[in-house]
């Protein structure tokens, strides 16, 4: 047992990418400074609203393999987002239902068995100090979160203070439930330099399927296996690279897809750079973004192109879900 008795949770194993993440911290994109947070907000919102806390509460984001955990406290968790079926001093619960967890009980989970991403949401919220107004974990700037990294072993976590209602056993309905698809589609609005691609590539950028790579994290996922895209020549302007994809640098908006060499796109996610010399062919629509987070390797997407106005549209649908969400949770 720790000495100190404010400490709540013990990660006895880190899982292999275990994170404190919330919302996010917005409003600093503009000087290198991303957003950060859960790649799965919608599964965030349900962890925490199934515990009772507030809605953007920090949560642990656990990636592909969940992390062992001992808890000191006598306390309500939930897991949202991917299926990593929790364990309770080895007995199996489900995923998507408050569960009550006692001092001195370990909270272990099995091997994913759909999505990349679950979100595991602690009454009171992982209390660790907030920066740029967030306890998100930005690893790339070593800060926020716990000590600015991912959770390693022997370290010692706080919980907040309960705030809201919050019952053992209650459940969140299939409906409502994270979608975990291996084939997805991700829809986007054509990007500022759509026009730099052949007629040809601009045509089969969306008729292939593409197959996510091992490379795919916070930062960015890139996709393979669809034919090469082929950039109308130029002579590069001052300032551009040699790659045919270069451009004078320019600011990169989350979700944004480069292309470099012109071989296998590149989704920038929520710790992407803000900016940079590679051309941005399309941008995926903010309600598709969790999608993303939650693909493994070899999963498949395929794009389709959107305008603005179906692109507005879909962000009301996602935020009419969340009302429903709360509906349902909060009554």
């Amino acid at each position: 047992m720790p000495t100190n008795p404010l400490y709540a949770i013990e990660v006895v194993k880190p899982g292999l990418a275990t994170s404190v993440q919330d919302t996010g911290r917005l409003g600093y994109y503009h000087v290198g400074i991303p957003p950060s947070g859960a790649l799965d907000q919608y599964a965030l919102r349900a962890a925490n609203l199934l515990v009772g806390n507030p809605e953007g509460a920090a949560v642990l984001e656990c990636t592909l393999l969940g992390p062992q955990l001992l808890f000191h406290v006598d306390t309500l968790i939930a897991v949202t987002g991917a299926e990593m079926q929790p364990k309770i001093d080895g007995v199996a619960h489900a995923c998507n239902v408050a569960l009550r967890i006692k001092a001195g009980s370990t909270l272990t989970f099995e091997y994913v068995k759909g999505g990349a991403r679950a979100c595991l949401a602690v009454a009171g919220g992982i209390d660790v100090p907030v920066v740029l107004g967030s306890r998100s974990t930005y690893t790339l700037g070593a800060f926020g979160g716990h000590e600015g990294r991912r959770l390693q072993k022997g370290d010692q976590l706080r919980i907040g203070k309960t705030r809201g209602p919050a019952r053992e056993g209650t459940e969140l309905p299939e409906r409502l439930r994270t979608p975990l698809a291996r084939e997805v589609e991700l829809r986007v609005l054509p990007g500022l330099y759509f026009h730099r691609l052949t007629d040809e590539s601009s045509i089969t950028f969306y008729e292939d399927t593409w197959t996510v790579a091992p490379e795919a994290d916070r930062i960015g996922y890139r996709y393979k296996q669809g034919r090469p895209l082929k950039f109308r020549e130029r002579e590069q302007p001052f300032g551009a690279g040699s790659d045919p994809s270069n451009i004078v640098d320019a600011c990169y908006p989350i979700g944004s897809i480069q292309v470099p060499a012109g071989l296998e796109p590149i989704i920038l996610h929520l710790d992407a750079v803000s900016g940079g010399g590679y051309a941005t062919i399309g941008t995926v629509i903010s309600a598709d973004m969790d999608l993303i987070g939650q693909m493994q390797p070899n999963h498949q997407a395929r794009f389709l192109p959107v305008t603005m106005t179906q692109a507005l549209a879909a962000r009301r649908d996602a935020q009419l879900r969340l009302a429903r969400l709360r509906e349902v949770l909060l009554r």
